[in-house]
């Protein structure tokens, strides 16, 4: 049995929309994970940002403990101050931070420290780290910032 002209157009017209259904159905599944991935930059944008902020105040904190006086070194607030370092220090580690290996010996790696000093009168075939001069930290596999180290051959 022949179809006629308006049932060919019907059916025409229902494949026309069917198409146009699915392609409002794939852009609209492109825009909802467009807007996931711009909140999980976002959320990571302010993760960094609050980090980049804190790590400062370790600094500070840092230094402070490093002056104490030899007769203070067994004080309560002293040692106060000296555990407020390591809880900040957990919660970047709950957050994924880690901080930067460059204690004395360590290959030195462009990647990971930030040469400020060389020591040009040491002999050796390999750099490494003689002395950390700031800490560096990462979040997973991204450097936030390099250790800043002084540099010597070994």
């Amino acid at each position: 049995m022949a179809k006629s002209k308006k049932q060919q157009d019907l059916e025409q017209q229902v494949g026309e929309l069917t198409q146009d259904l699915q392609r409002v159905r794939a852009d609209f599944e492109n825009y909802r994970k467009r807007v996931e991935q711009e909140k999980e930059m976002a959320r990571a944008s302010g993760k960094v940002g609050a980090i980049m902020k804190l790590i400062p105040v370790i600094d500070n904190i840092e230094r402070a403990i490093s002056h104490v006086p030899d007769n203070l070194k067994e004080d309560a607030w002293a040692q106060g101050v000296t555990g407020l370092v390591k809880n900040l220090e957990k919660s970047l580690t709950d957050l994924g931070v880690a901080r930067i290996d460059a204690n004395k010996g360590v290959v030195f790696d462009p990647d990971l420290h930030e040469a400020v000093q060389f020591d040009e009168h040491a002999d050796g075939e390999k750099e490494v780290v003689a002395e950390e001069l700031q800490a560096g930290y990462m979040l997973g596999d991204t450097v936030m910032r390099p250790s800043m180290v002084k540099v010597t051959k070994q």
